[in-house]
């Protein structure tokens, strides 16, 4: 008997294409990826042109200096002191409950659903960091102040308002903000050295 030729089928590859379009889109979708997050900032709008000229005069009684070298010991208003001081000290600066000489100079304001209220506004909490700290202190430093801010703006709202300040409504926020505005301005990284 002759051996036949047989004819092996043909595979329709016409939707393999498709399936792995469909898979790749699959896997984007599905798959998490590490996002960087930055520091929330709002940024001073732009001088004008007419004001490039003009200093800026800010009363040494309305900056706080935050400091930190490059083996991340932390300085606070020409004090060394503990990461764990600095929300209570940020906070005592920016509210000034005691009208103190030495911190920020309160002045009178009239706000929504807070009527005629002293306020620091004008205070500053300036941070500056040696070239060589790290990252993790920096960002410890940051966070402190920015929860300094929650703090206060958590503890007006459930003396104003009797909630918490995420509870407000945007107006209650808006009025809270104004109360205590987060004013922290980054300096440029210098070299400082250890105690």
């Amino acid at each position: 008997m002759a051996k036949r030729n047989r004819k092996v089928p043909g595979i329709n590859a016409s939707s393999t294409a498709d399936i792995a379009f469909m898979l790749l889109i699959f896997f984007l979708i599905t798959t998490s990826m590490d996002t960087d997050r930055g520091l929330s900032r709002r940024l001073p709008p732009p001088p004008e042109k007419k004001d490039q000229k003009d200093d800026i005069i800010v009363k040494e009684r309305n900056v706080l200096q935050v400091r930190l070298n490059k083996d991340n010991q932390l300085m606070v208003a020409g004090e060394w002191s503990d990461i764990k001081q600095l929300r209570n000290k940020a906070k005592e600066f920016i509210s000034n409950p005691n009208d103190d000489a030495n911190l920020p100079e309160k002045h009178a304001a009239k706000l929504p659903f807070f009527g005629d209220v002293m306020i620091t506004d004008k205070h500053v909490i300036s941070v500056q960091n040696d070239v060589g700290t790290s990252y993790e202190a920096y960002i410890q430093v940051q966070n402190e102040l920015v929860a300094a801010y929650n703090e206060l703006r958590d503890e007006l709202a459930h003396s104003q308002f009797n909630k918490s300040y995420a509870e407000c409504s945007e107006e209650e926020r808006d009025a809270i903000n104004d109360y205590y505005p987060q004013k922290i301005s980054e300096a440029e990284p210098k070299k400082y050295g250890g105690k």
